[in-house]
């Protein structure tokens, strides 16, 4: 608590590499940047060691937040970046990434999201070879799997647990509820990728949350048929950090594409 009397999170990790809450700070600031965009905390202070950011007061679901959620992210990706990727590589989760830009979402996709963890996954005995020549094998298809777009303003890791169903403190009694987005991995990319990490573990009211998002920006044709070809890079990333069985779901997503 401070001495102004409200409360914040500060958030640690022992040995933590350069940059690391300097570069989850700046993504926080630049997704707040949006007007009408998704609701962030306040970066209240950060430093090697720690990111401390005003607190967040849980609150309730339900389909309103949802409503309000899904055109806020909407105006956040639409808000867009002169193009692909960041002017400082980040990191998802503890591992580093890659964030050089590319002439075409399908290059940047293909060498700075899936061949990066691939690799990373075989090094580390995450993937069966089988499994990852499989992924590999979606690479070539790319270009004429994906539409081109307009870089988007990317949370970039946005799954159920960065999504934080809180009130509104300036919203008056009783609480009006919102939705903040916390942990990410901010760049600028093809906004198919933070819905398809929505749908990848869940989240309350997410039909909800994409019917009032393609109200505000419609998508293009095929979109659902999409959603796993773009949750093969959050899938490589969780067989780096986890192992488990996330490698081989990654080929049985990609072999869908093949």
């Amino acid at each position: 608590r401070l001495s102004n009397g409200t409360t914040a999170l500060m958030k640690t990790l022992p040995h933590a590499p350069e940059w690391f809450f300097q570069s989850e700070a700046a993504g926080l600031r630049w997704l707040g940047e949006v007007e009408g965009g998704v609701h962030v905390p306040e970066v209240l202070a950060v430093d090697q060691e720690c990111l401390v950011i005003a607190w967040v007061e849980p609150g309730k679901n339900g389909v309103d937040a949802a409503t309000a959620f899904g055109r806020a992210l909407a105006a956040t990706h639409a808000a867009g970046a002169p193009e692909l990727g960041r002017d400082q590589d980040g990191f998802i989760g503890r591992l580093p990434m890659p964030n050089r830009t590319a002439p075409s979402w399908a290059e940047f996709y293909a060498t700075r999201r899936i061949l990066p963890y691939l690799k990373l996954a075989r090094d580390r005995g995450a993937i069966s070879e089988d499994d990852a020549r499989t992924v590999e094998s979606v690479v070539p298809r790319l270009t004429d799997l994906v539409p081109e777009e307009p870089p988007a303003r990317l949370h970039g890791d946005l799954w159920n647990g960065n999504v934080l169903w809180g009130q509104d403190p300036t919203g008056g009694t009783p609480a009006v509820a919102r939705v903040s987005v916390i942990d990410p991995a901010a760049y600028a990319g093809h906004r198919e990728v933070d819905l398809a990490m929505l749908s990848l573990f869940g989240l309350p009211h997410l039909q909800r949350v994409l019917d009032a998002y393609r109200e505000a920006a419609p998508l293009a044709e095929g979109w659902e048929d999409r959603v796993g070809l773009h949750q093969l890079f959050p899938l490589l990333v969780h067989a780096c950090l986890f192992g488990g069985g996330y490698g081989a779901r990654a080929a049985t997503t990609a072999a869908k594409y093949v």
